[in-house]
Parts: structure tokens; C-alpha cells; sequence
């Protein structure tokens, strides 16, 4: 099967209502130009949601996922930098390492790698062409992120993956990807996102996450769950290191082009790490990766590995600077949390030479009131509002409201791309651009300026 008819064969699987699989996964088809989403529940709305379909699909094609160690993430936010950080320090440790991520910025292939490089195109068509051909074979129609997830396991297996880390695509429990029984789990945090904020919320968001919890598994928890310790501790891993307790970072400072970090794990001392990526988040991130990767080998991760790791990875759309005079930063903020990070990162770290300038479009159920004020939208000098080419978006004339609400006056450009060439427009060569608030706005935006 080739590239483009792999592609559609995955998204004549979008349309399916999907009481599993997709509705708990951040995932779109590409069928013509707009991307399509399926419903996304809230944490807690498991009514209907099964992992059997997943389970007879990998019985079909012979349990690929059990050929190979795993490390599973999940959370609010961190958890794609974790990855590529942890991903990065086991093949530096000289293992063959395969990661699984979700959702792309750009092209689907991003969320399948080897040795950090995505699968190509015609290696994916001939994994989704074996997975056309079993399908027929089993009682269920597998949605599309169940198809992409099995595809992942299936590759990782013929390539003789020593170990493959796994992206939880939403939430945990009812994911496509937990049907692994990984030797370690990873929450990063528990933050409003894929909830209403009802009561109860964090409570239900850290059940959801706690699913991916085995007695196999050992739990590294990424930030101090407090009165949600019971949660996770009812899945009974084999053991439990806690940030701030177990490992912990020690000093977060700044540095030219990212932060000087120590991190102390139960294994040891590691002092003076350049981590360099921008905002303090990702010193904890790394740390939540050494950790992972320490639990994995139960041995202190040496010197040359994290330095050589450090090297070799990148965060794209993570705080991203992708342009200077004026200085344009991408940042896939989708949350509040995130949002936060954003700006405190942009405060701590960018001089404010001359004008600021907020391009924002949102997605799925984002109050664009909260996410703005996240943004400390108010402190910009200009906010301009688009819309990424996504069925779920939120309508720019929709955040533009929200923000006349709390008194920002705001511009509507719908189109990512052109939002950005309108803000490019209006400020100088001292000035900075901020574009944030969707993967998808950011992937747009991204391509363009690949193209």
C-alpha cells in the first residue's frame, strides 16, 4: 500500500463514533483539508469505553507490543517532552529505542520513531497495508487511532526495538496504548484539561491517568500528588518515586539558550545539567525523564549519556524560536496550565525590548475567557485571534469575544499562516511575536515556514 492510500485508509476509520480508541485520544483524519476529530469526553464519562477491540486487533497480528520493553507517559502537559527526553537518553545508552507520540505537529510520521527518526512513507504504507489485510480477519471495526497504535507496535517489533516509549494519546485508562504492561509508568501532572472543572474533576482526571499504572510497572510520579496519592496508589505498582521527594530538582537556573539544572535522583547527584530548552517546566520535564530512565536501568544514569542525550534531542513547537528581529516563538500551549508555563517562561527569560504580540486560536472545549487570562493576554500590546483547519476549532470571532469581555481589543485573521504574517506586519525588529494556544496552529504555521 502506498503513502497516500494508507492515509486514506486510516481516515475512513474517523467517522466511526467510537465508544473507544479515539474518544480518548487528542487524534484527527486528514481526509481532504480539514481536519476531522471525533467527540471527546470528559474524565470520567467511561460508560461504553473498552480496550477489547484494541486487544483482538494485536491478537490478530500476534501481540507485536509484548516484543519489547516499555515505558508508558502520560499527563496534562510535559508528557511529549518526556518522551523525547527519556527516548533520547536510552539510545545515548546505546539501545534501540523506539517512541510512539501523539498528536503531530506536521506529518503522521512524526509519531512514529526510530532512534529519533519518524518512519517513512513507504514503511508506514506497508505496515497500515498489513493492517487492511488482518482487518477483515477480526469482528470489530478498529477506529483510527486504534490503527495507528497497532501500526506503531507492529513496526517497533520488526525493527527488534529494545525498548519503545509510549505517549499516552488522552488521559490513560481507556487509551488505545494501554494495552502494555510497561516496566515503567510516568504522570507528569494532573492539570485541567479534557474536563469540564466540575467537582470532583482532578479526582477523575487522576483515576483516568492512574490507569496506566501495572503491578509491573514502576510509578514515576513527575509532581507531589497530595490528597491524590490513594489514586494512584490503589493500582499497586511495583514502586512509586515521587517528585520532591524521591528525585527532585535541586537548582533551576538560567542560562544562555536554556536553564542549568541539579537533579537529584535515588541514585545519585547530577549537578550543573544544561537543559536547553526554554522555560523552568523543562528542567522538571528532563528531571521527570532521568528519573524514568534511572527506574528503567535501576542505576545511576552516567555523566557522558545525559550530555549526549542533551545534544541529541529537540522539542518542536515547545517553546520554539523560530524567528528573530522581530522574535517569533511557537508554543503549543492547549491548556491553561500550559498557557501559564507560557507566559511566566516569556517573562523570565525574553527582555521586553519593544511591543508584544499574542496570534492565538484554540481548540475542543477551551473556555477562551480562562485561556486568555492564562495567556496574561491583557499584557500584550496586541492580540490577534485565528482558527487552525480543524473540526473541533474554536471560532476566532468566538476568543475575539472573549477577549472584548475582559477589555482586550482584539484583531480576527482566521488564518494561522496569515495571522502570523499579519503580526509580522505590525511590529519591528525589536518586538517579539508569541503564537500559541493548539498543536494544530502551530503544525500550520510550521509547515509554511518549511514551505
Amino acid at each position: 500500500m502506498d503513502f497516500d492510500r494508507a492515509l486514506k485508509f486510516l481516515d475512513e476509520h474517523t467517522s466511526l463514533d467510537g465508544h473507544r480508541g479515539d474518544r480518548f485520544s487528542l487524534d484527527a483524519g486528514t481526509t481532504g483539508k480539514t481536519r476531522v476529530a471525533m467527540d471527546l469526553p470528559e474524565a470520567g464519562q467511561t460508560d461504553g469505553l473498552s480496550l477489547d477491540p484494541m486487544r483482538k486487533l494485536l491478537d490478530a497480528l500476534g501481540q507485536p507490543q509484548n516484543a519489547y520493553r516499555t515505558v508508558h507517559i502520560t499527563g496534562t502537559n510535559g508528557k511529549g517532552s518526556t518522551a523525547r527526553y527519556l527516548s533520547s537518553l536510552l539510545k545515548a545508552s546505546g539501545l534501540s529505542v523506539a517512541t510512539y507520540t501523539s498528536p503531530n505537529i506536521e506529518r503522521i510520521n512524526e509519531r512514529l520513531c526510530w532512534d529519533g527518526e519518524p518512519i517513512s512513507d513507504e514503511e508506514f504504507g506497508r505496515v497500515i497495508g498489513l493492517l487492511a489485510a488482518v482487518e477483515p480477519l477480526i469482528d470489530v471495526t478498529p477506529s483510527r487511532f486504534e490503527l495507528l497504535t497497532a501500526a506503531a507496535f507492529v513496526w517497533f517489533a520488526d525493527l527488534g526495538a529494545d525498548v519503545a516509549v509510549i505517549e499516552v494519546g488522552m488521559l490513560g485508562r481507556f487509551d488505545a496504548t494501554n494495552v502494555i504492561d510497561a516496566d515503567v509508568a510516568v504522570i507528569t501532572n494532573v492539570g485541567k484539561d479534557h474536563t469540564s472543572g466540575g467537582e470532583g474533576w482532578r479526582e477523575l482526571v487522576a483515576s483516568e491517568k492512574a490507569g496506566i499504572i501495572k503491578p509491573s510497572s514502576h510509578l514515576v510520579l513527575g509532581f507531589d500528588p497530595g490528597e491524590l496519592g490513594p489514586i494512584f496508589a490503589a493500582e499497586n505498582p511495583r514502586a512509586t518515586w515521587v517528585a520532591g521527594t524521591d528525585f527532585r530538582v535541586d537548582a533551576n537556573n538560567l542560562a544562555v539558550g536554556g536553564r542549568l539544572a541539579d537533579i537529584t535522583t535515588p541514585h545519585g547527584n547530577h549537578d550543573e545539567i544544561f537543559v536547553p530548552f526554554h522555560g523552568a517546566h523543562q528542567a522538571q520535564n528532563f528531571a521527570n525523564a532521568l528519573a524514568s530512565y534511572e527506574a528503567f536501568f535501576d542505576r545511576k544514569a552516567e555523566q557522558d549519556v545525559i550530555a549526549s542525550a542533551l545534544d541529541d534531542v529537540s522539542l518542536p513547537g515547545r517553546f520554539e524560536v523560530v524567528g528573530t528581529r522581530p522574535t517569533v516563538i511557537l508554543d503549543g500551549a492547549h491548556n491553561p496550565d500550559g498557557a501559564r508555563s507560557a507566559y511566566r517562561t516569556l517573562v523570565d527569560e525574553f527582555a521586553r525590548m519593544g511591543s508584544w504580540v499574542l496570534v492565538v486560536g484554540l481548540v475542543g472545549n477551551k473556555d477562551p475567557v480562562e485561556m486568555l487570562e492564562a495567556f496574561n493576554a491583557s499584557s500584550f500590546d496586541a492580540v490577534i485571534c485565528c482558527e487552525p483547519d480543524w473540526s473541533r476549532r474554536v471560532s476566532a470571532d468566538r476568543v475575539a469575544a472573549a477577549a472584548d469581555k475582559l477589555g482586550i481589543v482584539a484583531e480576527v485573521v482566521k488564518d494561522p499562516v496569515v495571522a502570523l504574517e499579519r503580526a509580522l506586519a505590525v511590529t519591528a525588529e525589536e518586538d517579539l511575536i508569541l503564537v500559541g494556544g493548539s498543536i494544530y496552529v502551530i503544525g500550520e504555521i510550521k509547515s509554511e515556514l518549511r514551505r
